[in-house]
């Protein structure tokens, strides 16, 4: 059925005043919050730029609304197939032009990484990445694995919305366009709810409040987890990644389209208010702007008890995307101007296709998830997407978006016999290249899903079958305690007995660090260091509020590593605070710093001068130790490049604790 009736109509509307218009700024809007994601990629700057995505979903919300709006006020029915059959033209041909792209670089140069990619492939195709990365557990933050293709979980989320909320219009609109206002308050209303929920499910504890040792091994348990038909389902990454927990933004836009149309707009006493909208749009952008330098989202969503992303963050980005909207899409406000200038019309245009692209070319570049790019590295990755993204949109999706490809098409019968010739044979090495590229996928052998699932395997298969053990100083074994799922209760194994008595969850070694020691951190667990907490752009005072919080669950053992300083200056007074925090152990490994950066000098001085006035402290110098070997060191000059590299870090930390080193 090409089209459904809603309410019987005899003519179209005199007046549209649900006509959608271009509306150029709503493009300068797409520019933004690409660049944003983009920024946060590369792992340089903004910490929240990955809000930008909140911004498309609240876009793509209040977009989708009024163009089923605008055609129900045109003709007096919603035609669901042509609504589906636009966005399949619109969304598929780039998206399989990306798939095409990573498949055929991993073919080529990648080939270890077909076994993965199976599933990331299937997923795209039926537009469920978000949920086959929810429960085969790869965690978007993950940061150790080669993942091309991760960035399309936010496509499958809009994707499942553009299936639905068509249906759900036809049920709204059955009720009449008058009721529209009042059906946009209760879409706010289900936000907030959304955000509510998410809040209250949202684990913000510890990780030694949530994770479990299996043989000396961490892995998440409950409460950061919860079973979903015998899955443990990791919470935070389903609140990130899950479909319905997401809509809160796409139903904020949605619920702002019954009130907020362009042209009623203008034909209102609200065409004379540009100055006031003006206002509202700036305020909305100035929002936006400290979100995305002031929030954080953790390397693994359980390492803080400040969590303003889950617990109403994403709603006020929602909300500062809708003062922005209101201002960009009143034709007499100067932000419209503004954002509507061509460098910003250019980008957001191609902004789908941008941010297709320059994930995997990140990728393709660094390898691992994690890698901070250097500068010079993500101009020259956006530079490929920009030309990738341009080809994409001027001989795919355009042809296939206009027709035009289809008329292209349906006159090949008046090709001449060279013409034809030539397109039959560039079907025929398509058709031999994709059915190669099937083929090699599917026979890949199945390789667990992401790297730290790997090192976990690993590491039990390394283990021995009996009493686990960590080596200690001066190369002495002690029992190593395997904690149970319960929490609060540790299981106890020796070889005479078994107890289970109810303790806090206690750490032998506990490393405090950024995203220098999250490239070692499954090098570091395989050395027997059972609890690593690293984040990428990790401040040092967010570094001593998790220390802190640790030490108060009595979750500190004899060991503690302090790697903090490389990403901003660090004060006296926060060094003092991670010295009290770790003062009941009886050693404490710090690590200088070793980067390029202005403030590298002054906490190296701090962190010298430690060992004078803390008895247990022992200096790893790090700058001075890395100094020698620069062979180890990414691009960047700051990342551990190689596996030996990660070795190498490792090994420095387990003789300053007097630990055995690894071979």
């Amino acid at each position: 059925m090409n089209a459904i009736a809603t309410r019987p109509t005899t003519r179209a509307p005199a007046q549209q005043i649900s006509r959608v218009p271009y509306l150029p700024g709503l493009d300068g809007m797409r520019a933004v919050a690409v660049l944003a994601v983009m920024l946060y990629h590369a792992h340089l700057w903004l910490t929240a730029g990955f809000l930008g995505v909140e911004v498309f979903f609240v876009i793509s919300g209040y977009l989708i609304t009024m163009l089923l709006i605008a055609e129900h006020e045109r003709t007096g029915r919603l035609h669901l197939a042509d609504f589906w059959r636009r966005r399949f033209r619109r969304l598929l041909p780039a998206l399989y032009l990306v798939m095409l792209m990573v498949a055929v670089y991993c073919l080529v140069l990648f080939p270890e990484a077909l076994g993965k990619l199976r599933g990331d492939l299937m997923a795209a195709v039926t537009y469920s990445t978000n949920w086959f990365q929810v429960f085969s557990g790869q965690s978007y933050t993950g940061e150790f694995d080669f993942v091309p293709l991760r960035h399309l979980w936010s496509l499958a989320v809009e994707e499942q919305f553009y299936l639905l909320w068509p249906l759900v219009m036809l049920v709204v609109l059955r009720n009449g366009r008058a009721r529209l206002p009042r059906t946009g308050l209760w879409l706010l209303g289900i936000s907030i709810l959304i955000t509510i929920a998410t809040a209250v499910f949202f684990h913000s504890g510890s990780v030694p409040d949530c994770s479990v040792a299996l043989r000396g091994r961490e892995s998440l348990g409950p409460p950061c987890t919860f079973d979903v038909f015998g899955r443990a389902v990791e919470k935070n990454n389903f609140l990130y990644l899950g479909t319905m927990s997401r809509m809160s933004g796409i139903l904020l836009g949605a619920g702002f389209a019954m009130v907020w149309r362009p042209v009623a707009i203008m034909r209102g006493p609200l065409r004379h208010k540009a100055k006031l909208l003006n206002r509202v749009g700036v305020a909305g952008l100035l929002l936006l702007a400290f979100l995305v330098l002031k929030f954080e989202l953790f390397s693994t969503f359980t390492s803080s008890w400040y969590a303003p992303i889950f617990r109403g963050g994403l709603l006020l980005t929602g909300l500062a995307t809708l003062m922005t909207i209101a201002a960009v899409t009143h034709r007499g406000t100067r932000m419209s101007k503004v954002l509507s200038n061509p460098l910003f019309n250019w980008v957001g245009t191609r902004s789908y296709g941008l941010y297709l692209f320059h994930w995997p070319i990140y990728q393709f570049i660094r390898k691992e998830a994690g890698v901070q790019l250097s500068v010079y590295q993500m101009l020259f990755a956006w530079v490929c997407a920009g030309v990738v993204a341009e080809v994409s949109y001027r001989f795919v999706e355009m042809p296939i978006r206009t027709g035009h490809f289809a008329t292209w098409w349906r006159n090949r019968r008046g090709f001449g016999a060279i013409e034809r010739r030539n397109l039959i044979a560039g079907l025929a090495c398509a058709s031999l290249l994709l059915g190669f590229l099937g083929v090699r996928v599917a026979l890949a052998p199945v390789k667990c899903t992401n790297v730290n699932e790997c090192s976990f395997e690993q590491g039990l298969q390394a283990a021995s079958p009996s009493t686990p053990t960590n080596t200690g100083p001066n190369g002495s074994t002690s029992s190593q305690p395997v904690q149970s799922t319960v929490p609060g209760e540790v299981t106890t194994t020796t070889e005479a007995a078994t107890t289970t008595t109810a303790a806090p969850i206690k750490f032998t070694v506990f490393a405090i660090g950024d995203s220098v020691m999250l490239g070692a951190r499954p090098t570091m667990m395989f050395a027997g260091i059972d609890g690593v907490d690293a984040a990428i752009s990790r401040q040092a005072k967010t570094g001593a509020a998790i220390l802190e919080g640790v030490a108060a669950l009595g979750s500190l053992g004899d060991y503690v590593v302090v790697h903090l300083g490389t990403n901003g200056p660090m004060s006296a007074e926060t060094l003092d605070r991670l010295m009290r925090a770790s003062a009941s152990a009886r050693v404490v490994a710090v690590l200088t710093v070793s980067a390029d950066r202005t403030w590298t000098t002054g906490n190296n001085e701090l962190i010298r001068a430690l060992p004078a006035t803390h008895p247990n402290v022992v200096l790893v110098d790090w700058q001075m130790a890395v100094g020698a070997h620069p062979e180890f060191i990414s691009g960047d000059g700051v990342h551990l490049k190689t596996a030996e590299a990660k070795k190498f870090y490792t090994n420095q930390i387990l003789g300053a604790l007097g630990f055995t080193q690894l071979p």
